[in-house]
């Protein structure tokens, strides 16, 4: 990333806050579930980058933390596994929906964000934004928050992550001005080329031993990484990691132009879902006890 954009990033963004919230990594139910052991919520004001694969201004996680994350879904069976073994470890995550498949499995995403996980997007059609045009990517951008808003039927995350982790300075600087965080990744499982749910776990833990903590990245459509997910967690337990999960100050402001268009293009939802404002929606964080 250019050194300027790094700049403005640091310059005018509350990055994130004391934790709102702090509990023992302990799960009812399972004495062996990793549990949440910090949340901490993200001021995305002036859309600061995170992950220090392309983003090295903010470095918030302490030794032993990890963050848990999934993009490219809601896919049912994959999606609901994934849920499970989060459920049954007492952690949360932050999920990265692409908007066409948001719109297309909307129970899912609701089930996300009912069982406690944060929600960003992804873009609306998985495009990689460093090829697009300016205004292409734009209205990818945009069409994808809006389609996750619509689909979830509430607020969600001003938190973006880029398909394929590229960007290009137009999209970099449209996010800023949108107030959005851009997530990139400390450990890259690269689970949509590792088949074999153990070789999974192997590369993720591997990388985790060399640095200590890190933004983990994963896919909630790969079947692999549903098989791998039980077993992962069950490592990072052993191995003393803590689960940090993500929330942000504020929810996205999608932009009316988009949810139109989207809610126009998408059959069976009512349009109504899309105008629902972001300020009537309550926002309670909550952590295990």
């Amino acid at each position: 990333m250019p050194r300027k954009m790094i700049r403005l990033m640091m310059a005018t963004a509350f990055v994130v806050t004391t934790p709102i919230a702090a509990n023992a990594a302990t799960c009812a139910g399972n004495s062996q579930g990793l549990g949440v052991s910090r949340t901490v919520e993200i001021d995305t004001t002036g859309g600061p980058g995170f992950g220090f694969e392309h983003y090295k201004a903010h470095d918030f996680l302490q030794a032993g933390e990890v963050v848990l994350t999934f993009d490219d879904g809601p896919l049912p069976s994959h999606t609901r596994t994934i849920l499970k073994a989060l459920a049954e470890h007492c952690v949360r995550a932050t999920f990265f929906p692409v908007g066409k498949l948001a719109v297309g499995y909307p129970e899912v995403l609701r089930e996300v964000i009912k069982a406690g996980h944060t929600v960003g997007a992804h873009t609306f059609n998985h495009k990689d934004m460093s090829k697009a045009k300016s205004e292409d990517a734009t209205t990818e951008i945009e069409r994808g928050f809006s389609a996750v808003k619509l689909a979830a039927g509430t607020g969600t995350a001003p938190f973006f992550r880029f398909p394929f982790l590229r960007h290009s300075q137009a999209t970099l600087e449209h996010l800023a001005t949108r107030n959005v965080a851009i997530f990139s990744t400390d450990i890259d499982s690269f689970d949509f080329k590792i088949q074999k749910p153990q070789q999974i776990v192997k590369s993720v833990m591997g990388k985790l031993e060399k640095n200590g903590k890190g933004i983990i990245l994963m896919h909630d459509i790969q079947p692999s990484t549903a098989k791998a997910l039980p077993q992962l967690l069950t490592e990072l337990k052993a191995k003393g990691y803590r689960v940090v999960h993500l929330t942000s100050k504020d929810h996205v402001a999608t932009l009316p132009k988009y949810d139109e268009t989207v809610a126009g293009s998408v059959k069976g939802m009512p349009a109504a879902l899309s105008s629902r404002p972001t300020s009537s929606v309550v926002k309670t964080i909550t952590s295990n006890p």
